[in-house]
């Protein structure tokens, strides 16, 4: 059999990620040994119904891709939509291959031409970000876990110590060799003019610290969910069908008594088991979920407000027309922000 025949190490993750998917779909921290429902009605507008009533003192949310598609950032695997669909024009031998560390290693110019595209900045936040801001900002949020490398919670203002980012960031960036820090100014500027980021010492590369195949999780993804899912009554999932391990296994952390509600546009089985007590599936659009939260709560006047006042600093996108095309392009163009300073420290 040739090499081309042969499996791919990121073939052979993905074969792996799907085994442990059929495990630990099974398996539980807190198995539901509960002889009744956490609430009389397990349906959206039950769940609606009870926080109204009765209100969520400790709230965790967990969030994928799907709440960041309505900001214009594809999810990795819609057919036809997803990313790893849409990646042809890279040549890659397998479309995880461009977030696999060896290949990266070996050939980093498709990742940072993605990069280029998807890097944060580029998409302002959505209703949904600045939800859980509104759940931070009235201490009702424990802490936020997100599989997302958009930084779009960061942009919306939820602050880094409320956050678990399972997946790494573009905020901070690091030498695969030596360890030197280098700022998200120095590497933007990299990406932007299209070159590979290479170390000013020892002319390594410089990666994002977002998590690759082959990369362990930050320690706060193993350090936090412990106290965080502790008397936590309230797991609100969103854009996620749980398909990604370790991530997909905190909702296991979730005890017996806290409600989970999972919002995402196709449904999980585990979150419609026949004996089900706790878990409520709304099947459609995060950002119209959010709403829908917000308009029950009497939130509606307040996440209006927050998402004109945010958005507001945002640059507004220029509508070309036949009118003022030409116009446009005698304005003067804005120059690149250089960074004050490249080198940061050393990792530990």
């Amino acid at each position: 059999m040739s090499g081309r025949d042969s499996p791919g190490p990121s073939e052979v993750l993905e074969t792996i990620r799907v085994s442990l998917t059929n495990l630990f779909s099974r398996l539980a921290l807190h198995p539901d040994q509960s002889a009744s429902k956490v609430i009389p009605d397990l349906s959206f507008d039950g769940f609606l119904s009870h926080w109204k009533s009765n209100g969520f003192k400790k709230i965790v949310t967990m969030v994928g891709a799907g709440i960041s598609t309505s900001a214009g950032i594809p999810d990795f695997r819609t057919p036809g939509s997803g990313l790893y669909d849409n990646l042809q024009k890279y040549n890659l031998p397998h479309p995880t291959d461009i977030f696999e560390l060896d290949y990266f290693i070996e050939n980093p110019k498709p990742f940072y031409a993605l990069a280029k595209e998807l890097y944060p900045g580029n998409f302002r936040p959505t209703p949904v970000h600045y939800f859980i801001r509104l759940l931070n900002e009235k201490n009702l949020l424990v802490r936020h876990y997100t599989q997302n490398i958009d930084s779009l919670e960061r942009l919306a203002g939820l602050p880094e110590e409320k956050m678990v980012e399972a997946h790494g960031t573009f905020h901070t960036n690091h030498c695969l060799e030596c360890g030197l820090e280098f700022s998200k100014e120095w590497m933007k500027e990299k990406i932007f003019s299209d070159t590979i980021p290479l170390c000013d010492a020892c002319n390594g590369i410089v990666k994002p610290d977002i998590v690759f195949f082959g990369e362990g999780m930050p320690d706060k993804f193993y350090d936090m969910p412990a106290e965080d899912f502790k008397n936590c009554d309230l797991l609100i999932v969103m854009g996620t069908s749980l398909e990604v391990y370790p991530f997909a296994s905190l909702v296991g952390h979730a005890e017996p008594n806290c409600l989970r509600v999972l919002i995402n546009r196709t449904s999980i089985d585990k979150f419609g088991s026949p004996t089900n007590k706790r878990d409520i599936n709304f099947i459609g659009d995060c950002d119209d979920a959010v709403w829908k939260m917000a308009e029950a709560l009497g939130w509606s006047d307040e996440l209006k407000a927050l998402i004109k006042k945010e958005g507001s600093k945002f640059e507004k996108p220029k509508v070309r027309t036949s009118d003022n095309k030409h116009n446009d392009d005698k304005k003067p163009k804005t120059s690149r922000e250089v960074p004050q300073s490249n080198q940061i420290e050393k990792k530990s």
